[in-house]
């Protein structure tokens, strides 16, 4: 009994990687296949440099605002490196008793001026990494949609989103805020230094001894770091990519009573995340403590030296008061630094996961790249000399990872008007015969022709502006009734959405929706027969020179049925019908039926000559007939459909 396509035939294609893909590409299927696993490599394996280059790649176009911000900062940090100093001269001041107005005025001027410097340089990075993040999502979501099919459903929609919402966010911070952090810490801390420095040398020295025992266990902690927030991150992508299968599929979950099951599956996600997120976080406040203590010892030794020092009249009390207040200046940059180099790893490993989203393959149109390509002279004739609409010729295609093609040298004429019926058993090549039509994937070997030239003549939108495509699962694109049914021609009238509606017999429902074509709908709002009715009409609008239908009626009842082969032959009184047949009327109905085995073309020919002529087509039929209780002339009783 035909039932469409086996898991091999429909997910197996899903996760078809570039070795198999390409018209272009035909004759270096092992140089792609190496250059994939390369990339494969490459993504899981990338290093720090390669993850900063990526990082950077988002920050690039923002160079002026940064570069003004990093000014803003160096001027806020040199406000603050000054105030130690001006408080020494206010000490000494007052033990000679000279006048203060001048020093408590600098003070002043000083902290009003760190203070708009600091008001403006939040506002800028606040602003660039909003932005930042709106380049990132609309470039990945751009990226997604011109993206090759077997590219983007070889992931779960889930981790996808979870990688255009949540990575995105993680880059914010890495490419502003940390970077500028990160400069400000270093102008900070080396102008505390010098400024330590020019006050004295030995305690400088003890603070620095401090300090770079400090700097070296936080810098130990950051590969740990990095590789446990980019491991939380991956398992928030998992339980996305779960989440979003379990949601679509909850009618089947409830049914199956797996509610506890599930709840289980996705914790587990969530609670891996959890662990490597309390990893991740145990190492930065470790990195912060051992910073944080590290300026309070500096703090106790220099206290306890510098009063030795001042005992021996080496420095003066106003000295040994400026110098710790640059120690106590010291926690800010070296936080700073901390917090920055933290943020940084975790945009590190965002920006990773990034990558792997834009550096799937996108489709790629042959005839744009090469420039215009004469189609004159080029095209196969047909039957009288007029070559058919659509065309395939020695057409073979291997999933990855198979061994037995999906499609072995088949060839076959799709008439310009007419009926064609694809039938075969469960993986003949049904649906692979259909990605291919629609350039979803491309031959290993041999070509597909549309009006009598190759595919790679012409552009992908050219070939798709000339197709209607009616998938098996009948997806409700988000947004309105009519939207949807208006969606392969926006520019489609009122008159035409309202005749494909009258067509597919859904005007009472229409109707009983509270905004009629203007309701929004989401495929749970509309049942199974409905959304393969929506889908059919969307098809209808659009007008098309052909039209393919992936098992179109399998959820229509009896009338609907026959509304939708009385629209299907006025479609094809002017163009080519394309179907994978799965109802009796479609096979019986059809001008021309194809019968695939192990892809390959068995038969072609009408309805009575196969049910004479073929063994095979008599099972299938028989199959048919028990399915909806149909007589067939011809067959007695079903035979069991063979593997």
């Amino acid at each position: 009994m035909p039932e469409g396509m086996t898991v091999d035939e429909r997910d197996t294609g899903g996760r078809t990687t570039p070795e198999a893909i390409g018209a272009g590409e035909r004759t270096t299927t092992d140089r792609t296949t190496k250059d994939r696993t390369t990339k494969d490599r490459t993504t899981k394996d990338r290093t720090t440099k390669d993850k900063a280059r990526i990082l950077w790649a988002y920050a690039r176009p923002h160079k002026a605002v940064l570069v003004v911000a990093l000014v803003l900062g160096a001027l806020g940090t040199a406000t603050e490196l000054a105030t130690p100093l001006v408080t020494k001269s206010v000490l000494d001041g007052l033990e000679t008793s000279a006048s203060l107005r001048a020093p408590i005025t600098i003070l002043a001027v000083l902290l009003v001026a760190g203070s708009v410097m600091g008001l403006v340089q939040g506002i800028m990075l606040g602003t660039l990494a909003e932005r930042i993040i709106l380049a990132a999502r609309t470039g990945l979501v751009r990226h997604l949609l011109r993206a090759r099919v077997p590219e983007v459903t070889s992931r779960a929609p889930g981790e996808l989103v979870t990688r255009v919402t949540s990575d995105t966010l993680l880059i914010r911070e890495a490419t502003t805020s940390s970077v500028v952090n990160f400069v400000n810490g270093i102008i900070g801390l080396v102008g505390a230094v010098v400024l330590m420095a020019y006050l004295d040398v030995v305690l400088l020295g003890v603070t620095i001894a401090v300090l770079v025992l400090a700097g070296i266990s936080v810098v130990a902690l950051m590969p740990r770091l990095s590789k446990a927030q980019q491991e939380a991150q991956e398992h928030v992508g998992a339980l996305g990519g779960r989440l979003e299968g379990v949601v679509r599929a909850l009618r089947t979950v409830k049914s199956a009573r797996a509610e506890s099951r599930e709840t289980e599956r996705v914790s587990s996600h969530a609670e891996a995340s959890a662990r490597s997120g309390i990893r991740a976080v145990k190492l930065e406040n470790v990195s912060w403590t051992i910073t944080g203590v590290a300026v309070n010892l500096a703090v106790l030794l220099l206290l306890g030296i510098g009063a030795w020092r001042v005992s021996t009249e080496a420095i003066t009390v106003s000295t040994l008061v400026a110098f710790l207040l640059y120690v106590f200046q010291l926690m800010m940059p070296v936080m700073l630094l901390t917090m920055s180099m933290t943020s940084l790893q975790s945009g590190l490993a965002a920006a990773a996961r990034i990558a792997e989203v834009e550096e799937m393959e996108l489709e790629t149109d042959d005839a744009a790249s090469a420039g215009a390509v004469p189609r004159a002279g080029t095209g196969s004739a047909g039957v009288g000399g007029t070559p058919p609409v659509l065309r395939l010729h020695q057409v073979t295609y291997r999933y990855a990872g198979k061994a037995a093609p999906a499609l072995d040298r088949v060839s076959l004429d799709v008439p310009r008007r007419g009926h064609t019926a694809i039938v075969g058993p469960s993986g003949a090549g049904k649906t692979t015969i259909m990605s291919l039509l629609l350039r979803f994937l491309s031959p290993a070997e041999g070509r597909v022709e549309l009006d009598g030239h190759p595919y790679e003549h012409w552009t992908t939108d050219e070939i798709r502006s000339r197709i209607a495509y009616v998938e098996q699962d009948t997806p409700i694109v988000p947004g309105t009734l009519r939207e949807n049914l208006a969606y392969a021609a926006p520019g489609a009238t009122d008159a035409e959405v309202r005749s494909a509606v009258d067509a597919l017999r859904l005007t009472e429902r229409v109707a009983a929706l509270p905004d009629g074509l203007d309701t929004e709908v989401s495929a749970s709002q509309l049942s199974g027969g409905e959304r393969q009715r929506v889908a059919v009409a969307r098809a209808l609008v659009a007008r098309p020179d052909i039209l393919l239908l992936d098992e179109a009626t399998a959820q229509l009842d009896g009338l609907t049925e026959a509304a939708l082969a009385s629209a299907i032959r006025e479609v094809a009184s002017t163009g080519a019908v394309v179907t994978i047949a799965h109802r009796l009327s479609t096979v019986i109905d059809a001008d021309q039926i194809v019968l695939l085995e192990r892809g390959r073309v068995r038969a072609v020919g009408r309805h009575a000559e196969l049910l004479e002529t073929d063994e095979l087509y008599r099972e299938l039929v028989a199959a048919l007939r028990m399915e909806t209780g149909r007589a067939v002339p011809g067959v007695e009783e079903p035979a069991p459909v063979r593997a």
